[in-house]
């Protein structure tokens, strides 16, 4: 296969590298509360950024090593696309000038023909990382060849254990006494692919299903940004089911 940088990788290996920033569509369908959690992300280093040129005639601050555990995100939101019109996520993106676009499947013949639409709307932004941060449709395999490991999801448990849209109520309902969050590259199934990171939350007593999702959902997002920051900063490397960065 070959690569946006134009080398070639043998079987099962993916390698990207990406500018800098890196570029990133992020794709939701509801309230985008992971989206704003990037925005927030690039917003802070938008500001680091304009402190230190403040600055600028200091040369120890201009000679400052980053500081640790607050490195710079390395990534640029150029458009966040959505399955659906009125969403809070896309208010978000447009209060904060980010370019946004919504493709309705019933607005398309078949699904394929949305799927290829989609792809080509993504596309135009030339991204270096595609976020699925609550988007609520599989992406099918006109999209995903397209953007071959360069998208990626989050799901609300330890991956592989409680896949689906249920995963806090399932590890309720198995007693497991700790959970958790997972960011991985989509690969075509349902919440399998090569997995990047995670977060373990512990299962409290009294715990139901939305108080241990919201813990949960608080972890993603802490994780989410930290993963597409290394990312944009390092680039990555997948090895069939090994996901190392650069």
């Amino acid at each position: 296969m070959v690569h946006p940088e134009g080398t070639k990788s043998p079987p099962g290996l993916v390698e990207h590298r990406p500018g800098a920033p890196a570029r990133i569509v992020v794709l939701v369908s509801g309230s985008g509360t992971n989206l704003q959690a990037l925005i927030d992300a690039e917003n802070a280093e938008k500001a680091q950024h304009t402190d230190e040129a403040q600055h600028a005639g200091k040369a120890q601050q201009a000679a400052k090593a980053e500081p640790a555990g607050s490195p710079a995100f390395g990534a640029t939101i150029v458009a966040v696309g959505a399955d659906r019109t009125g969403i809070q996520g896309l208010d978000r993106a447009e209060q904060a000038g980010i370019p946004t676009f919504a493709l309705r499947v019933k607005d398309f013949a078949t699904r394929e023909d949305w799927d290829r639409a989609l792809r080509d709307k993504v596309a135009e932004y030339e991204p270096d990382l595609v976020v699925s941060a609550g988007f609520m449709k599989l992406l099918g395999p006109d999209f995903l060849a397209a953007f071959d490991g360069r998208v990626i999801n989050t799901h609300p448990a330890l991956s592989p254990s409680f896949p689906g849209m249920h995963g806090p109520a399932d590890a309720l309902a198995y007693g497991v006494k700790v959970t958790g969050c997972t960011v991985f590259f989509v690969a075509g199934g349902v919440d399998d692919g090569p997995v990047v990171a995670q977060a373990a939350v512990p299962v409290e007593d009294g715990d139901d299903e939305a108080s241990l999702h919201e813990r949960i959902k608080t972890a993603e997002r802490a994780l989410l940004v930290d993963v597409v920051g290394r990312l944009a900063r390092h680039g990555w490397t997948i090895d069939n089911r090994k996901v190392t960065f650069q």
